[in-house]
């Protein structure tokens, strides 16, 4: 038996898996604060993720029926780019900030210009310091609280956090090092020259955790920890990673030819490559997937946290608000949202708010806004995935995870708007699902056991779920999704 961990923004979920009859067993979650302030801030207590990580394992072992003392290995996925800053003795010196954090777009934007541009980030890093990355974070930090920068120890990730917490290792993987803004993509390693002009004053070689290769595990969980949770001794690590790249192993995304999208919180459009990719687009990130190769992806900040907005204004349940979607027609009546309540990052406009635009006393009903935020978040994605060119063009399927993928109505939207086959994994919160495959991976690789092998054993599509693209949708939604870019154009310049 082994258990998958995903530690994300609004709650951390677990997965128990039979790795050996190839079957899931059971999965819980347990439910996080996020702290929100002005300008952006959002944040997290790193202990909040401790007690859910043990809420939902406790959980899922119930459900499954399964003892503690049975369990093998552990895999950990977490939200990407989160700074968790550690003192001397393990403890945080200041609260995790989150992925979705925009507060520090100043030093990001100064960062990027120290560093050369996009030219100059391109060349040392692969990629284009985004604001959501945990460089800046780490910047505003020493801005803003010096007192706290100056007892930091360990810069880790959220997922190394919780490997950490298990076993006593600080250490990362490429997959989610690739976010800190302070990794080479290309040569998977830290790039110090990076890190100096971010934080002069600490030693890398001191707060920088070690970086494994995928397959390799962290460690065993240590005898505290063992006992809090009712563990066996020896129980094997995995290196984990972040939640994009064990999502792409959750839904079998660990070779060329499938896009994985995610309608979670945010965003995602992920397609693995064997060679890191050079894009055209700054808004690409050329990130490592945790497999041993590269998963070029876009990331939009607002999917469910849009909907879910509009959703609560109305006072409806998510019944009730697929229906009010349904009964609108495409194009919501001349009703188009650009849904970025939370700042964005692809289309780059970190200093963004949301726009309902082209109401009218006739068309500013219920349905049309709650189909019009759906639409807006939809198209947000679209615009990603042709962002990624090549790698996705000739892809066969999306593989669709995340809240959002649990609606039919949704679904059949993105095969229109993208004109691809949808289909879900039966677990569509596939990062929990990827992390345990990865630990049975890592716990089993000596003995020959493939991550193909294990991903077409575990990796279960949900054929009820299937979605093809309707070709008189499919042509309705151009002049829908023009007009989207018209007004993106309109507003921000095209971003």
């Amino acid at each position: 038996m082994y258990i998958g961990v995903d530690c994300g923004t609004q709650s951390t979920k677990v997965v128990v898996i039979d790795a050996e009859r190839g079957v899931i067993l059971a999965e819980a979650s347990s439910p996080h604060r996020l702290d929100e302030g002005e300008n952006g801030r959002r944040e997290q207590a790193p202990a909040e993720w401790l007690a859910a990580l043990k809420g939902a394992f406790f959980g899922a072992l119930e459900r499954a029926g399964v003892a503690a003392s049975q369990i093998r290995g552990i895999g950990v996925s977490g939200q990407q780019h989160g700074m968790v800053a550690l003192d001397a003795d393990g403890a945080p010196v200041y609260p995790a900030k989150l992925w979705c954090d925009t507060e520090t777009r100043t030093q990001n934007a100064d960062l990027v210009a120290r560093l050369g541009g996009e030219v100059g980030c391109l060349e040392k890093l692969g990629l284009v310091l985004q604001t959501g990355y945990t460089a800046s974070k780490i910047a505003w930090l020493r801005e803003q609280h010096p007192n706290a920068y100056q007892r930091i120890e360990s810069l880790l990730l959220p997922h190394d956090y919780l490997n950490y917490w298990l076993t006593g290792e600080r250490v990362t993987e490429a997959g989610d090092a690739s976010g800190t803004g302070y990794f080479d993509t290309r040569k998977r390693c830290w790039q110090l020259d990076v890190f100096a002009e971010i934080a002069p004053e600490l030693d890398p070689t001191r707060v920088l955790p070690r970086v494994l290769e995928a397959h390799e595990p962290v460690g065993v969980v240590r005898p505290e920890a063992a006992r809090e949770l009712g563990l066996g001794d020896q129980v094997i690590v995995s290196s984990g990673g972040g939640d994009n790249m064990l999502g792409a192993i959750g839904t079998g995304n660990i070779t060329p030819g499938l896009i994985t999208l995610s309608l979670g919180t945010s965003g995602t459009v992920c397609a693995y490559s064997d060679v890191p990719v050079e894009c055209e687009s700054a808004m690409v990130a050329n990130f490592c997937s945790s497999t041993g190769g590269w998963l070029p992806l876009i990331c939009t900040m607002n999917v469910t946290s849009a909907t879910s907005l509009v959703r609560e204004l109305f006072d409806l349940d998510l019944v009730a608000f697929s229906e009010k979607v349904a009964s609108s027609p495409i194009g919501a009546e001349g009703v188009t949202v650009l849904p970025f309540f939370n700042g964005e990052r692809v289309p780059m406009l970190p200093d963004a708010s949301a726009d309902f635009l082209g109401l009218t006393s006739l068309n500013t009903t219920q349905a049309n806004l709650c189909r019009a935020v759906v639409e807006g978040a939809t198209f947000g994605l679209r615009y990603g995935l042709e962002l990624l060119g090549d790698l996705t063009a000739g892809a066969s399927q999306i593989r669709l995870i995340g809240g959002g993928a649990n609606s039919p109505v949704w679904r059949q939207m993105v095969a229109d708007i993208t004109g691809t086959q949808v289909i879900c994994p039966e677990i569509t919160d596939a990062a929990a699902l990827g992390a345990a495959i990865q630990a049975a991976w890592c716990d089993q690789r000596s003995q020959g056991v493939t991550l193909e092998a294990l991903c077409e054993k575990l990796v279960h599509l949900d054929a009820q779920s299937l979605a093809d693209p309707q070709p008189a949708r499919v042509a309705a939604y151009q002049p829908i999704y023009a007009r989207y870019c018209a007004a993106l154009e309109q507003r921000h310049g095209g971003a």
